[in-house]
């Protein structure tokens, strides 16, 4: 009896956490998903590709002035996709979510072509459709020398 009461009580508590973090979760989920999507464009050498996943009014922050617009954004990164082999790459390593579930955060590491970390990105995305999310900002900062 003891060891069913047990069991019982680890299925509600496990069951009861999955449910409060299912929707987060999925948006995270989602979110991460789309992050390495959009990394794959690169990879892919694929330049339009890589413009669908931002905002009309995507604010990309670099080394000069701002980038504002997918238009402004494609044009800026256009010499990214020259050549046959991606100059970097990137992957989402923390992600976060709003409880609105609007907008999201995701951050990690960027690599050179040789695969050594050389900055840490953070990105913006909000939810433009149901499952659509789309970058509003975006920034690169160099990595510390660890």
């Amino acid at each position: 009896m003891r060891i069913a009461g047990w069991t019982t009580c680890l299925l509600l508590f496990f069951s009861l956490g999955a449910t409060a973090q299912g929707p987060m979760g999925e948006l995270e989920k989602q979110v991460a998903d789309h992050e390495r999507a959009f990394a794959q464009t690169m990879a892919d050498r694929d330049a339009a590709a890589f413009a669908e996943f931002i905002s009309i009014e995507g604010v990309f922050l670099g080394g000069g002035e701002p980038l504002r617009g997918r238009e402004a954004v494609a044009a800026g990164w256009a010499a990214y996709f020259e050549g046959e082999t991606a100059p970097f790459s990137w992957e989402p390593e923390t992600v976060v979510v709003l409880e609105s579930g609007k907008l999201a955060l995701s951050t990690g590491p960027v690599y050179n072509a040789e695969g050594t970390k050389v900055a840490i990105f953070t990105t913006t995305w909000r939810q433009e459709e149901p499952g659509i999310w789309r970058v509003v900002f975006d920034r690169g900062n160099k990595a510390c020398e660890e």
